[in-house]
């Protein structure tokens, strides 16, 4: 199953560590 994952306001802090982490799993990432 595929994901796809939107992360809004990832340039610093939280959203930041966030893409990185969903980053790393199989899926997309949108920032």
């Amino acid at each position: 199953m595929s994901r796809v994952v939107l992360v809004t306001g990832a340039s610093s802090g939280i959203g930041a560590a966030s893409a990185r982490r969903f980053a790393r799993e199989p899926g997309t990432v949108l920032v």
